[in-house]
């Protein structure tokens, strides 16, 4: 009981987030789903975690990162009931989000995957492996558009 209560209070939580008026908002009641989410993030409306919600620790998100509307981040993806069960595997695992990535409206990542720091997700893009840093994907599949030429912030 005690664990359908969990996460009955954890899919309330998500709902809330997925339509709270505010950006500030959404990203405390996504904390309070479990979600590691980092320093000055933004995350647009309609935000769609799909996992098996009694997982922890799937989705870790780091410092700056803009994530724009209508985006889907999926942990957890099976074919249900459907006939094709013993044709196709579950899949199954944690999304990590560098600092610094921006992620494009309506883009979609895949379960096992790492965005990699100061990475950029162009709009609508289905990110099916794992992005080097400064970086810009696009496309379904994802591919590489360009490296970015980051300066160092040390230098003078």
């Amino acid at each position: 009981m005690r664990n359908i209560m969990k996460i009955l209070k954890k899919k309330t939580l998500k709902i809330l987030a997925k339509n709270a008026p505010f950006y500030k908002l959404r990203i405390v009641l996504f904390r309070m789903c479990g979600y590691s989410i980092g320093r000055n993030v933004y995350i647009a409306e309609d935000l769609i975690i799909s996992e098996a919600l009694d997982d922890v620790n799937n989705l870790i998100i780091g410092d700056r990162v803009a994530i724009g509307p209508k985006v889907t981040l999926v942990t957890f993806s099976n074919p249900n009931f459907s006939k094709i069960r013993e044709y196709v595997k579950t899949e199954k695992g944690k999304i990590v989000i560098k600092d610094d990535v921006w992620i494009g409206a309506g883009a979609v990542i895949l379960p096992n995957i790492t965005i990699g720091e100061g990475a950029v997700i162009g709009a609508n893009a289905v990110v099916t492996k794992d992005v080097e840093p400064y970086t810009i994907v696009a496309g379904v599949p994802a591919r590489v558009i360009r490296k970015l030429k980051v300066e160092n912030e040390n230098s003078n």
